[in-house]
């Protein structure tokens, strides 16, 4: 019974699906325009969220890189407002290297733990004849910087402790700044970091670059390199605090506040002039922003489709009026009502899948050269391809099913009488 069944269904659907392939080739400029009016809609719904997937992946692992437990202590950068200000004058808006060096020395919770500062901003890298643009950011870092960042080496060391001691003029560089050298081994070579000359110690591991540009253009330089250097009186440091156990963070923070609320001598009383951001906190916010900005891409994606639902219906219903006779035709050689409506609907589902088809693989393409523009990782989202179809299915249904009923109601004696 079953096996007879599929003989029955099998042979029919093959059939609609041949008269409605037949009706889109023989309707060609209509149906173009009306697989492009669906083919934008899917662009504009599948090319936003693959942006943003695009960039949601590449900030998560911008943040990632701080690792999952980690905090940074840094300055709030807020001036006292108002004529109540009780802060110490000691206490500067920015973390002082002495401040950052007293912390490290005294924090005894298990933890990895490290001081850095961006030294400069658009930095110029010169070697030999070839340079970068002005783009790279300077670090002064110590030992433990690639660890809580977790950066990796390609090739060569990491800054060592006697680099820091004898103020090392060393260097690991980015694979753009890497990319200098032409092919050959930088390591032992030197390059020119705005005037001044740093040997080549390592390479880091090419990563996604996120926002920012990332290590790939960023040279690390020792901590105390730097402040010698480029440091000025108001330069600003950072602590990172990794936590060796992560389910200790919240008493590694707490600690951590306590400690530092006595490196700045302030009172109990005394309102916190830093603060201490968690890594995972900063990727649970913008991932919240990320999902809002992909509910409001989700709608406009569903606006412009419901536009092109409308004109696929009114194209569908045209087309019933332009076949009246030869659905008068067909009814008259003995296709039924329900034959006739399964026609009209498989056409529309055609249309409206050779349109979605389409949208995907331009919505692809545009939300990965966004991606591309602002250098992040490619994305297939598989999950979005799979929401078009079958949006397009949906819409197919929905824009054909009166166009449908329509021509399957149509009286054959009349139809044939249609001139």
């Amino acid at each position: 019974m079953k096996s007879s069944r599929r003989t029955i269904i099998s042979p029919l659907f093959r059939e609609n699906l041949n008269v409605a392939l037949t009706s889109v080739r023989t309707n060609k400029l209509r149906s173009i325009l009306t697989i492009l009016i669906i083919a934008v809609g899917i662009t504009a719904l599948v090319g936003i969220l693959t942006s943003i997937e695009a960039i949601g992946g590449s900030v998560s692992d911008s943040f990632r890189s701080l690792g999952a437990a980690s905090f940074t202590i840094r300055s709030r950068w807020a001036s006292s407002s108002g004529g109540e200000s009780r802060t110490r004058v000691r206490n500067t808006p920015t973390i002082t290297y002495f401040q950052a060096m007293e912390f490290v020395s005294k924090y005894k919770q298990p933890a990895w733990v490290s001081v850095w500062s961006s030294m400069v901003n658009g930095a110029v890298i010169k070697v030999e004849s070839e340079k970068t643009n002005p783009t790279i950011e300077v670090l002064g870092v110590d030992p433990n910087y690639l660890l809580v960042r977790d950066y990796q080496l390609k090739t060569g060391r990491n800054i060592a402790d006697h680099d820091l001691s004898s103020n090392g003029f060393v260097a690991i560089i980015g694979n753009d700044i890497a990319a200098l050298f032409k092919g050959k081994d930088p390591l032992g070579a030197f390059v020119n970091v705005n005037g001044i000359r740093y040997m080549v110690v390592g390479v880091l591991q090419v990563k996604g670059s996120g926002f920012g540009g990332g290590p790939n253009s960023q040279v690390l330089i020792p901590l105390t390199n730097g402040r010698a250097v480029f440091g000025t009186a108001t330069q600003n440091y950072r602590i990172v605090v990794m936590p060796k156990n992560p389910a200790d963070q919240e008493h590694a923070m707490g600690e951590a506040e306590v400690l530092f609320r006595a490196i700045r001598r302030l009172a109990p009383m005394d309102p916190i002039d830093f603060r201490i951001d968690r890594a995972n906190a900063a990727l649970e916010s913008m991932t919240e922003i990320l999902g809002y900005v992909t509910i409001v891409a989700f709608i406009i994606g569903i606006i412009t489709l419901l536009g092109a639902a409308v004109g696929l219906m009114n194209i569908m219903l045209v087309s019933v009026n332009e076949r009246i006779r030869e659905i008068g035709t067909r009814k008259a050689m003995g296709a039924t009502s329900q034959t006739i409506k399964q026609q009209f609907l498989m056409e529309s589902i055609v249309i409206g899948q050779l349109g979605g088809i389409l949208g995907i693989i331009l919505g692809v393409l545009v939300g990965n050269i966004t991606a591309l523009i602002i250098k992040i990782p490619f994305v297939l989202p598989w999950i979005w391809m799979l929401v078009g179809i079958t949006i397009c299915f949906v819409v197919g249904i929905a824009s054909g099913y009166i166009p449908a009923v329509r021509a399957s109601r149509l009286d054959p004696i009349e139809a044939l009488r249609y001139e």
